[in-house]
Protein backbone atom coordinates (compact mmCIF):
# COMPACT_ATOMS: atom_id res chain seq x y z
CA UNK A 1 0.00 0.00 0.00
CA UNK A 2 2.86 2.38 0.81
CA UNK A 3 4.44 1.92 -2.61
CA UNK A 4 1.09 2.72 -4.27
CA UNK A 5 0.49 5.90 -2.25
CA UNK A 6 2.79 8.17 -4.26
CA UNK A 7 1.18 6.95 -7.44
CA UNK A 8 -2.33 7.67 -6.05
CA UNK A 9 -1.25 11.16 -5.02
CA UNK A 10 0.20 11.74 -8.49
CA UNK A 11 -3.08 10.67 -10.11
CA UNK A 12 -5.09 13.00 -7.86
CA UNK A 13 -2.76 15.88 -8.62
CA UNK A 14 -3.12 15.19 -12.35
CA UNK A 15 -6.93 15.20 -12.06
CA UNK A 16 -6.86 18.50 -10.14
CA UNK A 17 -4.52 20.02 -12.71
CA UNK A 18 -6.72 18.86 -15.56
CA UNK A 19 -9.81 20.43 -13.98
CA UNK A 20 -8.17 23.60 -12.69
CA UNK A 21 -8.49 25.62 -15.93
CA UNK A 22 -12.26 25.13 -15.81
CA UNK A 23 -12.68 26.28 -12.23
CA UNK A 24 -14.31 29.68 -12.09
CA UNK A 25 -14.73 29.80 -15.88
CA UNK A 26 -17.86 31.42 -17.23
CA UNK A 27 -20.84 29.26 -18.11
CA UNK A 28 -21.28 28.14 -21.70
CA UNK A 29 -24.37 29.81 -23.13
CA UNK A 30 -26.49 27.83 -25.59
CA UNK A 31 -28.69 29.33 -28.30
CA UNK A 32 -32.06 30.69 -27.12
CA UNK A 33 -35.05 28.34 -27.15
CA UNK A 34 -37.01 27.95 -30.37
CA UNK A 35 -40.04 30.24 -30.39
CA UNK A 36 -42.73 29.73 -33.01
CA UNK A 37 -44.03 33.30 -33.26
CA UNK A 38 -43.84 36.24 -35.64
CA UNK A 39 -41.55 38.12 -33.26
CA UNK A 40 -40.12 37.76 -29.79
CA UNK A 41 -37.69 39.43 -27.41
CA UNK A 42 -36.15 38.86 -23.99
CA UNK A 43 -34.91 41.93 -22.11
CA UNK A 44 -33.19 42.57 -18.78
CA UNK A 45 -35.48 45.13 -17.13
CA UNK A 46 -32.68 46.67 -15.07
CA UNK A 47 -30.30 47.41 -17.94
CA UNK A 48 -32.49 47.32 -21.04
CA UNK A 49 -30.09 44.80 -22.56
CA UNK A 50 -31.62 42.44 -25.12
CA UNK A 51 -30.71 38.82 -24.39
CA UNK A 52 -32.60 37.15 -27.24
CA UNK A 53 -34.72 38.40 -30.13
CA UNK A 54 -36.28 37.64 -33.50
CA UNK A 55 -37.92 40.29 -35.69
CA UNK A 56 -37.98 42.44 -32.56
CA UNK A 57 -38.21 45.73 -34.48
CA UNK A 58 -40.68 44.51 -37.08
CA UNK A 59 -44.06 46.22 -36.86
CA UNK A 60 -47.07 44.11 -35.87
CA UNK A 61 -50.57 44.77 -34.52
CA UNK A 62 -50.22 44.69 -30.70
CA UNK A 63 -53.88 43.86 -29.92
CA UNK A 64 -54.63 44.34 -26.22
CA UNK A 65 -50.96 44.86 -25.34
CA UNK A 66 -52.03 48.42 -26.25
CA UNK A 67 -53.72 48.62 -22.88
CA UNK A 68 -50.32 48.82 -21.19
CA UNK A 69 -50.07 52.34 -22.60
CA UNK A 70 -53.66 53.09 -21.61
CA UNK A 71 -52.93 52.07 -18.03
CA UNK A 72 -49.60 53.94 -18.11
CA UNK A 73 -51.37 57.20 -18.93
CA UNK A 74 -54.03 56.61 -16.28
CA UNK A 75 -51.31 56.04 -13.67
CA UNK A 76 -49.49 59.14 -14.89
CA UNK A 77 -52.64 61.26 -14.54
CA UNK A 78 -53.06 60.00 -10.97
CA UNK A 79 -49.39 60.52 -10.08
CA UNK A 80 -49.48 64.10 -11.39
CA UNK A 81 -52.64 64.96 -9.47
CA UNK A 82 -55.08 65.42 -12.37
CA UNK A 83 -57.01 62.28 -11.51
CA UNK A 84 -57.88 60.44 -8.31
CA UNK A 85 -58.40 56.72 -7.87
CA UNK A 86 -61.83 57.34 -6.32
CA UNK A 87 -63.05 59.72 -9.04
CA UNK A 88 -66.23 58.49 -10.71
CA UNK A 89 -66.27 57.98 -14.47
CA UNK A 90 -69.57 57.93 -16.37
CA UNK A 91 -69.68 55.24 -19.06
CA UNK A 92 -70.75 56.69 -22.39
CA UNK A 93 -72.96 55.11 -25.01
CA UNK A 94 -69.93 55.03 -27.32
CA UNK A 95 -67.79 53.17 -24.76
CA UNK A 96 -70.54 50.60 -24.32
CA UNK A 97 -71.29 50.09 -28.02
CA UNK A 98 -67.67 50.10 -29.21
CA UNK A 99 -66.06 48.24 -26.33
CA UNK A 100 -68.88 46.58 -24.39
CA UNK A 101 -71.07 43.50 -24.87
CA UNK A 102 -72.40 44.91 -28.14
CA UNK A 103 -68.89 44.72 -29.63
CA UNK A 104 -68.35 41.03 -28.93
CA UNK A 105 -64.88 41.74 -27.56
CA UNK A 106 -63.29 41.43 -24.11
CA UNK A 107 -65.30 43.51 -21.67
CA UNK A 108 -65.64 44.63 -18.06
CA UNK A 109 -69.43 44.37 -18.42
CA UNK A 110 -70.09 48.09 -18.07
CA UNK A 111 -73.50 49.64 -18.79
CA UNK A 112 -74.15 53.01 -20.45
CA UNK A 113 -74.69 55.74 -17.87
CA UNK A 114 -73.03 53.69 -15.11
CA UNK A 115 -70.59 55.52 -12.86
CA UNK A 116 -67.46 53.57 -11.90
CA UNK A 117 -64.38 54.49 -9.86
CA UNK A 118 -61.15 55.09 -11.73
CA UNK A 119 -59.28 52.38 -9.81
CA UNK A 120 -61.97 49.82 -10.65
CA UNK A 121 -61.83 50.75 -14.31
CA UNK A 122 -58.05 50.43 -14.18
CA UNK A 123 -58.46 46.89 -12.87
CA UNK A 124 -60.99 46.28 -15.62
CA UNK A 125 -58.39 47.33 -18.18
CA UNK A 126 -55.52 45.34 -16.68
CA UNK A 127 -57.15 42.15 -15.41
CA UNK A 128 -60.27 41.83 -17.58
CA UNK A 129 -58.72 43.51 -20.64
CA UNK A 130 -62.00 45.40 -20.92
CA UNK A 131 -62.32 47.47 -24.07
CA UNK A 132 -65.28 49.28 -22.52
CA UNK A 133 -63.18 50.25 -19.49
CA UNK A 134 -60.33 51.45 -21.72
CA UNK A 135 -62.60 53.70 -23.78
CA UNK A 136 -64.39 55.06 -20.69
CA UNK A 137 -61.07 56.07 -19.14
CA UNK A 138 -59.81 57.52 -22.42
CA UNK A 139 -62.90 59.68 -22.80
CA UNK A 140 -62.78 60.79 -19.17
CA UNK A 141 -59.13 61.87 -19.41
CA UNK A 142 -59.04 63.40 -22.90
CA UNK A 143 -62.66 64.03 -23.91
CA UNK A 144 -62.55 61.52 -26.74
CA UNK A 145 -60.68 58.36 -27.64
CA UNK A 146 -59.13 60.10 -30.65
CA UNK A 147 -57.54 62.80 -28.47
CA UNK A 148 -56.44 60.15 -25.98
CA UNK A 149 -54.71 58.27 -28.81
CA UNK A 150 -52.76 61.46 -29.53
CA UNK A 151 -51.63 61.50 -25.89
CA UNK A 152 -50.62 57.85 -26.25
CA UNK A 153 -48.45 58.67 -29.25
CA UNK A 154 -46.84 61.62 -27.49
CA UNK A 155 -46.02 59.40 -24.52
CA UNK A 156 -44.68 56.72 -26.85
CA UNK A 157 -42.17 59.23 -28.23
CA UNK A 158 -41.12 60.27 -24.72
CA UNK A 159 -40.46 56.61 -23.87
CA UNK A 160 -38.45 56.03 -27.04
CA UNK A 161 -41.00 53.77 -28.76
CA UNK A 162 -39.71 54.57 -32.24
CA UNK A 163 -41.83 52.06 -34.17
CA UNK A 164 -45.17 52.42 -32.41
CA UNK A 165 -48.35 54.25 -33.39
CA UNK A 166 -51.72 54.09 -31.65
CA UNK A 167 -55.14 54.98 -33.04
CA UNK A 168 -57.22 53.76 -30.09
CA UNK A 169 -56.99 52.85 -26.41
CA UNK A 170 -57.94 49.19 -26.81
CA UNK A 171 -55.88 47.57 -29.56
CA UNK A 172 -58.86 46.92 -31.81
CA UNK A 173 -57.58 46.41 -35.38
CA UNK A 174 -56.57 49.43 -37.43
CA UNK A 175 -53.97 49.59 -40.25
CA UNK A 176 -52.24 52.51 -38.52
CA UNK A 177 -52.17 50.86 -35.11
CA UNK A 178 -48.88 48.98 -34.68
CA UNK A 179 -45.88 48.33 -32.48
CA UNK A 180 -42.88 46.00 -32.13
CA UNK A 181 -41.64 43.44 -29.63
CA UNK A 182 -38.83 45.81 -28.67
CA UNK A 183 -41.16 48.76 -28.09
CA UNK A 184 -43.55 46.64 -26.04
CA UNK A 185 -40.64 45.59 -23.83
CA UNK A 186 -39.64 49.24 -23.37
CA UNK A 187 -43.23 50.11 -22.43
CA UNK A 188 -43.43 47.27 -19.91
CA UNK A 189 -40.10 48.36 -18.44
CA UNK A 190 -41.38 51.93 -18.01
CA UNK A 191 -44.63 50.70 -16.49
CA UNK A 192 -42.77 48.59 -13.92
CA UNK A 193 -40.28 51.32 -13.06
CA UNK A 194 -42.50 54.41 -13.09
CA UNK A 195 -45.65 53.14 -11.39
CA UNK A 196 -44.79 50.17 -9.15
CA UNK A 197 -47.94 50.54 -7.03
CA UNK A 198 -50.25 50.16 -10.01
CA UNK A 199 -48.00 47.57 -11.63
CA UNK A 200 -48.93 45.25 -8.76
CA UNK A 201 -52.43 45.07 -10.23
CA UNK A 202 -50.99 43.12 -13.16
CA UNK A 203 -50.28 40.21 -10.79
CA UNK A 204 -53.91 39.99 -9.58
CA UNK A 205 -55.58 36.84 -10.87
CA UNK A 206 -59.25 37.79 -10.59
CA UNK A 207 -61.52 40.82 -10.58
CA UNK A 208 -65.27 41.06 -10.16
CA UNK A 209 -67.58 43.87 -11.28
CA UNK A 210 -71.37 43.89 -11.11
CA UNK A 211 -71.44 40.17 -10.37
CA UNK A 212 -69.18 39.26 -13.30
CA UNK A 213 -65.97 37.63 -12.08
CA UNK A 214 -63.20 37.19 -14.62
CA UNK A 215 -59.76 35.64 -14.49
CA UNK A 216 -56.57 37.25 -15.71
CA UNK A 217 -55.69 35.77 -19.10
CA UNK A 218 -51.98 35.55 -18.29
CA UNK A 219 -51.59 31.81 -17.62
CA UNK A 220 -48.08 32.26 -16.26
CA UNK A 221 -49.49 33.87 -13.10
CA UNK A 222 -50.70 30.39 -12.15
CA UNK A 223 -47.66 28.46 -13.38
CA UNK A 224 -44.71 30.48 -12.11
CA UNK A 225 -44.73 32.35 -8.77
CA UNK A 226 -41.95 34.65 -10.00
CA UNK A 227 -44.19 36.01 -12.78
CA UNK A 228 -46.10 39.15 -11.77
CA UNK A 229 -47.35 40.52 -15.12
CA UNK A 230 -47.82 41.83 -17.66
CA UNK A 231 -50.47 41.66 -20.43
CA UNK A 232 -52.03 39.39 -23.02
CA UNK A 233 -53.51 40.28 -26.37
CA UNK A 234 -55.30 38.59 -29.24
CA UNK A 235 -57.03 39.44 -32.48
CA UNK A 236 -57.21 37.45 -35.70
CA UNK A 237 -54.75 39.91 -37.26
CA UNK A 238 -52.29 39.96 -34.33
CA UNK A 239 -52.42 36.31 -33.34
CA UNK A 240 -51.79 35.49 -29.67
CA UNK A 241 -49.50 37.96 -27.91
CA UNK A 242 -48.01 38.15 -24.43
CA UNK A 243 -45.71 40.42 -22.50
CA UNK A 244 -44.55 38.57 -19.37
CA UNK A 245 -42.28 39.74 -16.58
CA UNK A 246 -40.73 37.85 -13.70
CA UNK A 247 -38.25 38.54 -10.92
CA UNK A 248 -35.89 36.01 -9.36
CA UNK A 249 -33.03 36.65 -6.96
CA UNK A 250 -32.97 40.36 -7.73
CA UNK A 251 -33.03 39.94 -11.52
CA UNK A 252 -36.11 41.02 -13.51
CA UNK A 253 -36.70 39.89 -17.09
CA UNK A 254 -39.31 40.90 -19.65
CA UNK A 255 -40.35 38.46 -22.39
CA UNK A 256 -42.44 39.52 -25.39
CA UNK A 257 -44.11 37.08 -27.78
CA UNK A 258 -46.07 38.42 -30.76
CA UNK A 259 -48.16 36.35 -33.14
CA UNK A 260 -48.11 32.92 -31.50
CA UNK A 261 -50.56 30.24 -32.64
CA UNK A 262 -52.55 29.85 -29.43
CA UNK A 263 -52.97 30.92 -25.80
CA UNK A 264 -50.97 27.91 -24.71
CA UNK A 265 -48.19 28.58 -27.23
CA UNK A 266 -47.69 32.20 -26.17
CA UNK A 267 -47.50 31.19 -22.51
CA UNK A 268 -45.14 28.29 -23.20
CA UNK A 269 -42.80 30.37 -25.35
CA UNK A 270 -42.68 33.26 -22.89
CA UNK A 271 -41.96 30.88 -20.03
CA UNK A 272 -39.15 29.23 -22.02
CA UNK A 273 -37.56 32.63 -22.74
CA UNK A 274 -37.72 33.64 -19.07
CA UNK A 275 -36.24 30.31 -17.94
CA UNK A 276 -33.40 30.69 -20.46
CA UNK A 277 -32.56 34.20 -19.29
CA UNK A 278 -32.55 33.34 -15.60
CA UNK A 279 -30.49 30.19 -16.16
CA UNK A 280 -27.71 31.63 -18.27
CA UNK A 281 -27.53 35.36 -17.49
CA UNK A 282 -27.26 37.65 -14.51
CA UNK A 283 -27.62 41.35 -13.77
CA UNK A 284 -24.17 42.20 -12.44
CA UNK A 285 -23.62 45.22 -10.25
CA UNK A 286 -20.18 46.34 -11.41
CA UNK A 287 -19.87 49.48 -9.34
CA UNK A 288 -22.10 51.35 -6.90
CA UNK A 289 -22.85 55.05 -7.08
CA UNK A 290 -20.30 56.86 -4.93
CA UNK A 291 -17.91 53.92 -4.86
CA UNK A 292 -14.22 54.89 -5.01
CA UNK A 293 -12.81 53.82 -8.38
CA UNK A 294 -9.48 55.68 -8.35
CA UNK A 295 -8.24 56.29 -4.81
CA UNK A 296 -6.12 59.37 -4.18
CA UNK A 297 -5.66 60.53 -7.77
CA UNK A 298 -2.96 63.17 -8.24
CA UNK A 299 -4.24 66.74 -8.61
CA UNK A 300 -2.22 69.69 -9.87
CA UNK A 301 -2.50 73.41 -9.05
CA UNK A 302 -4.99 72.77 -6.24
CA UNK A 303 -5.23 73.41 -2.52
CA UNK A 304 -4.77 69.66 -2.11
CA UNK A 305 -2.74 67.26 -4.21
CA UNK A 306 -4.88 64.10 -3.89
CA UNK A 307 -8.57 63.33 -4.30
CA UNK A 308 -10.65 60.16 -4.59
CA UNK A 309 -12.45 59.69 -7.90
CA UNK A 310 -15.80 57.99 -7.42
CA UNK A 311 -18.48 56.54 -9.69
CA UNK A 312 -21.11 59.13 -10.53
CA UNK A 313 -23.76 56.42 -10.86
CA UNK A 314 -24.43 52.73 -10.44
CA UNK A 315 -23.25 50.47 -13.25
CA UNK A 316 -25.34 47.39 -13.96
CA UNK A 317 -24.64 45.02 -16.82
CA UNK A 318 -26.31 41.94 -18.25
CA UNK A 319 -23.64 39.28 -18.60
CA UNK A 320 -23.44 35.48 -18.91
CA UNK A 321 -23.33 33.87 -15.48
CA UNK A 322 -19.80 33.51 -14.20
CA UNK A 323 -18.31 36.11 -16.54
CA UNK A 324 -18.31 39.06 -14.14
CA UNK A 325 -14.73 38.49 -13.01
CA UNK A 326 -13.45 38.42 -16.57
CA UNK A 327 -14.69 41.93 -17.37
CA UNK A 328 -12.00 44.50 -18.02
CA UNK A 329 -12.25 47.84 -16.21
CA UNK A 330 -11.02 50.86 -18.16
CA UNK A 331 -10.55 54.31 -16.61
CA UNK A 332 -10.43 57.26 -19.01
CA UNK A 333 -8.97 60.48 -17.57
CA UNK A 334 -7.42 63.58 -19.07
CA UNK A 335 -3.61 63.74 -19.22
CA UNK A 336 -3.64 65.26 -15.74
CA UNK A 337 -6.21 66.58 -13.29
CA UNK A 338 -5.93 70.32 -12.84
CA UNK A 339 -7.82 72.29 -10.19
CA UNK A 340 -10.21 73.83 -9.59
CA UNK A 341 -13.21 71.50 -9.69
CA UNK A 342 -16.26 70.99 -7.50
CA UNK A 343 -17.26 67.92 -5.57
CA UNK A 344 -19.28 65.72 -7.92
CA UNK A 345 -17.87 67.32 -11.07
CA UNK A 346 -17.13 64.83 -13.82
CA UNK A 347 -13.45 64.43 -14.58
CA UNK A 348 -13.45 61.16 -16.50
CA UNK A 349 -15.27 57.91 -17.28
CA UNK A 350 -15.06 54.33 -16.06
CA UNK A 351 -16.00 51.62 -18.56
CA UNK A 352 -16.39 47.87 -18.28
CA UNK A 353 -15.63 45.72 -21.31
CA UNK A 354 -16.24 42.15 -22.30
CA UNK A 355 -13.81 41.78 -25.16
CA UNK A 356 -14.54 44.64 -27.54
CA UNK A 357 -18.04 45.18 -26.15
CA UNK A 358 -18.68 47.93 -23.59
CA UNK A 359 -21.20 46.41 -21.19
CA UNK A 360 -21.49 49.37 -18.81
CA UNK A 361 -20.05 52.76 -18.01
CA UNK A 362 -20.40 55.65 -15.55
CA UNK A 363 -18.95 59.14 -15.14
CA UNK A 364 -15.99 59.47 -12.78
CA UNK A 365 -16.52 62.44 -10.46
CA UNK A 366 -14.43 64.19 -7.83
CA UNK A 367 -15.11 62.85 -4.35
CA UNK A 368 -14.31 66.26 -2.82
CA UNK A 369 -13.99 69.88 -3.86
CA UNK A 370 -10.51 70.96 -4.92
CA UNK A 371 -10.03 74.72 -4.95
CA UNK A 372 -7.30 76.56 -6.82
CA UNK A 373 -4.08 76.49 -4.83
CA UNK A 374 -2.09 79.48 -3.65
CA UNK A 375 0.59 81.14 -5.74
CA UNK A 376 3.47 79.25 -4.12
CA UNK A 377 1.82 75.80 -4.43
CA UNK A 378 0.90 76.45 -8.07
CA UNK A 379 4.44 77.56 -8.84
CA UNK A 380 5.79 74.44 -7.15
CA UNK A 381 3.49 72.21 -9.23
CA UNK A 382 4.57 74.03 -12.39
CA UNK A 383 8.23 73.35 -11.61
CA UNK A 384 7.55 69.70 -10.75
CA UNK A 385 5.69 69.18 -14.02
CA UNK A 386 8.41 71.00 -15.94
CA UNK A 387 11.14 68.73 -14.64
CA UNK A 388 8.97 65.63 -15.00
CA UNK A 389 8.43 66.53 -18.62
CA UNK A 390 12.10 67.27 -19.05
CA UNK A 391 13.03 63.80 -17.82
CA UNK A 392 10.07 62.06 -19.45
CA UNK A 393 8.33 61.02 -16.23
CA UNK A 394 4.61 60.55 -15.74
CA UNK A 395 2.31 62.58 -13.53
CA UNK A 396 2.77 60.25 -10.56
Amino acid sequence: MRTGAPRLVAILLWICAAWAPGLGAEMLVPAPPEVDARAYLLMDAATGAVIAEHNARERHPPASLTKMMTSYLVSKEIAEGRLKEDDLVRVSEHAWRTGGWASGSSVMSLLPGEEVRVIDLLRGVIIMSGNDASIALAEHIAGSEEVFADLMNQQAKLLGLADTHFTNSTGLPDPNHYSTAYDMALLARALIHDFPEHYRIYAEKYFEHSGHRQANRNRLLWRDPSVDGVKTGHTSEAGYCLVASAERDGMRLIAVVLGAASEEARARHAQALLAYGFRFYETARLVAAGEVVVPQARVWYGDRDRVDLVAGGEVLATVPRGSRESLERQVDLPGRLEAPFAKGQQVGTVRFRRGEQVVGEAPLVAGAEVARGGLFSRLWDFLVLFFMGLFGEGDG
